[in-house]
Parts: structure tokens; C-alpha cells; sequence
């Protein structure tokens, strides 16, 4: 950043997934664009934006990948309750994922979701899976080539690979025997298969996940001098006048101080949560602002697989998978109404020395499409203040007769797919996890074709009636997903850093 460091071309609030493509994309389009990057939480690890599967620091890593054997992705991240009162003591809090109750806010009706307070966002802790949104998850106000060249540009972005773990004698058993299952139910294309994911071998024979420093490597290197990122500095206002917006008010998250930066352009991707927080602390609060909160259903389960029933060829010598605590992940695409669920499958063997299978086990997961509806909001009140100096939140989230219909058939379902591949007794290997498990909520701030009330944002992601001011990330997308939301995300990210790009222009 040049000597006025408060001043720049494109303020980015977020570090994580969607704020590294946004700043890439950029970067790539105006080579000296003065770009500052803020993030409430310190950088956790020695290298900033790195992901915890590929740290140097030996415990963090360790850390991660025990969490990752639980297949549940509230988890795999980690993210804890702190029952203390903070107050406004958020500096103390150590670099990682809490709940949304460590902050005060009122989460009870979603007690499993989480917020990342470190730099590089969720970016540096997710799972790394990418299956692309299909059919009613795409957006029908998008043009259809368009969404697949962005598509395409996220998938790139993110270095998805659509076979990161390889083949395997457990792998083909496993996806052959819940082909059975789903036979006649899948549409073309979409029986189970590998799981693509952000996921790509190193020099060394190792598997590296995309985090933030990988997508946008000056987060971790510093040698552009035009990009800055800025951990522990909490964007609290925008500053806005007519349809443009200034600026930001920032609070440095140790000191309490507080002061200005300007911006030509500003690009909000905090997360579903702290995002719409940070427009309604800046008087930003269209009709739709933390409305249509969405999330699917988690439905978890484990099977001690039967390796006779599997056709589990025990001959076959266990692959060599450093540093991966799974030997396999692969997954169900939804179908529409025929298969209205997302399978997320996982598998690990180990064989005694005779080459017999000693051990064989299967993760089991459905997501459950949930209907979005405009009352599952988060709320933000007017007077109180959660622990980081902010509107306190209220989440408001049930679901729906059809919903509850649904998770009902996904039981039976996984309870199919269990019995096929071994010993499952849904009373004890199978659970409806809380609202917020799967932390792929989406909707607060979703994008629409027309400002009617019920969107915060155009096709663009410039949020309606401003100029300059753009939003990414989960929140943005308008639709149900039943996969896995990092890419779709991504999408967003895609499309408000090309209107960004466009504002920029000399």
C-alpha cells in the first residue's frame, strides 16, 4: 500500500475464501489497484491465510486432521462455546471458530452455528469439498452460459479437482454397493461418485487444500505493494453519502481506537452473519437485509462396513495417504425430486498383517434440502451490543412440515445405504445434528433480479441503490442448496468482483 494507508482503490472486508478470489480476480484485471483487506480476528498460525491441513505448526495440524476423522463438519473446525461473559473483550480470544452464543448473540434456535475470529475466515479450516450447484440451485434469473463461465472461473480459483484422493479397492467397493442403492433414482450423471474438492497433490507426494494464501498468495507472502491485509481491525460502519459509499470506520480490535478509511469501491464478504450485521450497524437495512436464512439438514451416520458384503477385495494393498486420516470421500449428487438429497460419504480401512481387513468403516451423510422461508432471519437489535462492539443478534430458525417430511425420508434412505454396506442400527449410528452443523448457511443478503423487497443485491452483487458497494460470499446466494455452498459462494465472489473491476476502470 502506498503512504496513505487509509486510503485505497478497493476495500475488501473479509480475508477468508470469498475476499482471496475477490482480491485475485482484481489484482489480475488492474495490476496497481491500491487494495485494503480487513479482518476483526488475528492471523492464527505462523503464516497468514494458511490452511490448518497444510500448517508447518506440527499441533495445528494435528489438531485439524483429528477433528476430520469425526465427519462432522461443526467439527472439523473445531468451533467452541466460551461461557464466560466476554464483555467487550473479544482481543482475548484466541485465533479459531466459536459459536455464535461466545459472542452473546442469541443462537438457540441455530446453536451449532459458528463464526471464524481468525484471519483467513472459515478459508483456513474448511474440508475443501466443491460440488457444483445443478438444477434448482442455480439461480433461473442467471443466464445459464453465463453462471457456467463463472462457474468455471470459481472452480479455477478455488484449483478444484474432481478426483483428488484416487482410486482405491475401498473406493470402488463402496461406490458400487450404494449405486445399488440409488440405482433408478439418479439422473444421468449423477449416481455416486468421487467427491471433486479444492484438494491437489504437492512435490512431496502430500495433498494441499486451498485455503486463502493459496487462492491470493500476497496474504501470506506480502510482496505486492499494492495489497494490504490487516488483521485484528474490525470494519464497524460504512460510510455512506447518497448512493455511494465512502468508506469504512475501522476499531482496532486490541486498542479500542478508532479511525477512517476511504475507498473507491467497497466489497463486503464477512460471512452470512457478520456481513448483513455490518450493513444494518451502518444504516444500510433494505426490506430483505437477514432475511431468508437457509441451511440444509444434516443428517449424520457410521457404518461398520461388511467387507463380504462390499466385495471388499481384502487382497488389494492399502494405498499410502499421508497426512490424510481418510482413505476415501466420495458423494451423492441430488437428483431433484427423484433423489432430493445430497450424499456425503467417507471411508477408511486397515488391514492386519495376514492382508485381512482388520477394520472397515463408512461415513454416511444426507443433506436435506430445507424450503427457504422469509421469516428464518437473523435480527439485530437496535440498543444492545454483542461481545465485539456490534448489533446483538437474534436467529430465528424452524422448519417447515415439508422440511421435517423430508429428514423422515433421509433417514430411511441412510438407513438403506447402511444395511447395504454392513452392520447399521439407526437408534445408535445414525443423528439429525442441530441447526448450524453443517455451517452452510446461505440467504441474508441474497442476490434477486429486481428490488422488490426480497433480495439486498442485483445479479452483480451491488447491493440496490449504491454504486460502489458489493457483497460475496454464502449469504449472496438466493437459492436452496443442498450441496456443499463454498463454490456456489464463490460464484458471488466471481460476479461482484468483475462489477468491482468494472467501477475501477481508468
Amino acid at each position: 500500500m502506498p503512504a496513505d494507508r487509509n486510503h485505497c482503490d478497493l476495500l475488501i472486508v473479509g480475508s477468508g475464501i470469498m475476499g482471496a478470489c475477490a482480491a485475485r480476480l482484481v489484482r489480475d484485471a488492474r495490476p496497481t489497484a491500491r487494495i485494503l483487506m480487513l479482518d476483526s480476528g488475528p492471523v492464527l498460525g505462523p503464516v497468514a491465510g494458511q490452511h490448518l491441513h497444510d500448517m508447518p505448526d506440527g499441533e495445528l495440524r494435528l489438531r485439524y486432521n483429528e477433528r476430520v476423522s469425526s465427519g462432522v463438519q461443526g467439527l472439523y473446525v473445531g468451533a467452541a462455546d466460551v461461557a464466560d461473559d466476554l464483555g467487550g473483550r473479544v482481543a482475548e480470544l484466541e485465533p479459531g471458530m466459536y459459536r455464535l452464543s461466545t459472542f452473546g448473540e442469541e443462537s438457540s434456535a441455530m446453536p451449532s452455528s459458528a463464526l471464524a475470529w481468525n484471519a483467513g475466515g472459515m478459508g483456513v479450516h474448511w474440508t475443501a469439498a466443491t460440488p457444483a450447484a445443478w438444477g434448482s440451485e442455480i439461480p433461473d434469473f442467471i443466464d445459464t452460459d453465463e453462471w457456467a463461465r463463472d462457474m468455471a472461473t470459481a472452480s479455477e480459483l478455488l484449483h478444484v479437482n474432481t478426483d483428488p484422493l484416487g482410486d482405491s479397492a475401498l473406493r470402488t467397493a463402496l461406490i458400487t454397493a450404494l449405486n445399488d442403492v440409488f440405482a433408478g433414482q439418479s439422473a444421468p450423471g449423477r449416481e455416486v461418485q468421487p467427491l471433486p474438492m479444492a484438494v491437489n497433490p504437492d512435490a512431496d507426494g502430500g495433498k494441499i487444500r486451498s485455503g486463502p494464501n493459496r487462492i491470493f498468495p500476497p496474504l501470506a507472502t506480502g510482496d505486492d505493494p499494492h495489497f494490504e491485509l490487516r488483521p485484528g481491525s474490525q470494519a464497524v460502519r460504512l460510510l455512506s453519502q447518497g448512493d455511494q459509499v465512502r468508506g469504512a470506520v475501522v476499531r482496532d480490535v486490541v486498542s479500542g481506537d478508532e479511525y477512517e478509511v476511504t475507498a473507491t469501491a467497497t466489497l463486503v464478504c464477512a460471512d452470512v452473519f457478520r456481513t448483513p450485521q455490518l450493513l444494518f450497524a451502518s444504516g444500510i437495512r433494505p426490506p430483505a437485509l437477514g432475511r431468508h436464512l437457509n441451511e440444509h439438514v444434516f443428517q449424520t451416520g457410521r457404518v461398520s462396513v461388511d467387507p463380504v458384503a462390499v466385495a471388499l477385495d481384502a487382497a488389494a494393498p492399502a494405498e499410502d495417504r499421508a497426512g490424510e486420516v481418510l482413505n476415501t470421500s466420495y458423494w451423492l449428487p441430488h437428483s431433484g425430486e427423484p433423489q432430493p438429497f445430497n450424499g456425503q460419504f467417507t471411508g477408511s480401512v486397515q488391514f492386519a498383517q495376514d492382508g485381512s481387513v482388520a477394520d472397515c468403516s463408512a461415513g454416511v451423510a444426507l443433506y436435506v434440502p430445507t424450503e427457504i422461508q422469509a421469516s428464518n432471519r437473523v435480527e439485530f437489535s437496535e440498543t444492545e451490543l454483542d461481545a465485539a462492539g456490534m448489533p446483538r443478534m437474534r436467529i430465528t430458525f424452524e422448519y417447515t412440515e415439508e422440511d421435517r417430511r423430508l429428514i423422515k425420508e433421509a433417514q430411511r434412505e441412510q438407513e438403506r445405504a447402511g444395511r447395504r454396506l454392513g452392520r447399521f442400527d439407526p437408534a445408535t449410528d445414525s443423528a439429525t445434528l442441530p441447526p448450524g452443523t453443517s455451517l452452510h448457511m446461505t440467504g441474508t443478503v441474497r442476490m434477486g433480479p429486481g428490488d422488490d423487497g426480497t433480495s439486498v443485491c442485483d445479479p452483480d452483487a451491488r447491493v440496490w441503490n449504491f454504486t460502489n458497494l458489493y457483497l460475496a460470499g454464502c449469504g449472496v446466494v438466493p437459492t436452496a442448496l443442498v450441496c456443499n455452498s463454498t463454490l456456489t459462494g464463490v460464484v458471488t465472489a466471481v460476479r461482484a468482483a468483475r462489477a468491482a473491476v468494472a467501477h475501477l476502470a481508468p
